[in-house]
C-alpha cells in the first residue's frame, strides 16, 4: 500500500520550498499560497485559460453563472496558467506562458521547480492508474 505524505506542498513532488535567498538573488521555490494554486490548477481545464467569448457569457445568462477560475493577481493569473498548461501537456507547454511566467518575476529555478514537481505528480499518478 503507498503512502502520501499530505503535509507537502504537492504529494510526491519535491520539498525545497524557500523565499529569495538574498537581496539580488533569484527565487528558488514557492510559498503556500503559490503552492495551492499549483495544485488548484491541477482541477482547471485548458478552456479556463481563454477569455470567454459570447456564447459563453449567454450560456452564464440562460444556465446560471459558472465561477470565473482567474485570478485579480497578475503573477498569480501567469503562475496558475503555467500550471494549467503543464497539467495537461506536461512538459510541452507553450512559450507564451512561459514568457508571461518569467514576466511576472518568476525565476528559472522556480519554472523547474514547478515543471519538475508536476511532472513527479503526474507520472506517480499514471503508474497508480496503470497498476
Amino acid at each position: 500500500m503507498a503512502f502520501l505524505d499530505f503535509s507537502q506542498p504537492l504529494a510526491g513532488a519535491p520539498t525545497t520550498i524557500a523565499a529569495a535567498r538574498a537581496e539580488g538573488e533569484d527565487a528558488i521555490g514557492f510559498d503556500a499560497r503559490e503552492w495551492r494554486i499549483i495544485r488548484f490548477a491541477q482541477n482547471d481545464s485548458l478552456r479556463s485559460l481563454r477569455e470567454p467569448g459570447r456564447l459563453d457569457r449567454l450560456s452564464g445568462l440562460l444556465f446560471g453563472r459558472k465561477q470565473n477560475p482567474r485570478l485579480a493577481d497578475s503573477r498569480l493569473e501567469a503562475l496558475r496558467q503555467l500550471a494549467v498548461e503543464a497539467w495537461h501537456r506536461g512538459y510541452a507547454v507553450p512559450v507564451s506562458a512561459i514568457k508571461a511566467f518569467r514576466a511576472e518575476g518568476f525565476s528559472i529555478a522556480q519554472l523547474e521547480l514547478l515543471m519538475a514537481s508536476i511532472g513527479a505528480t503526474r507520472d506517480a499518478r499514471g503508474r497508480r492508474a496503470a497498476a
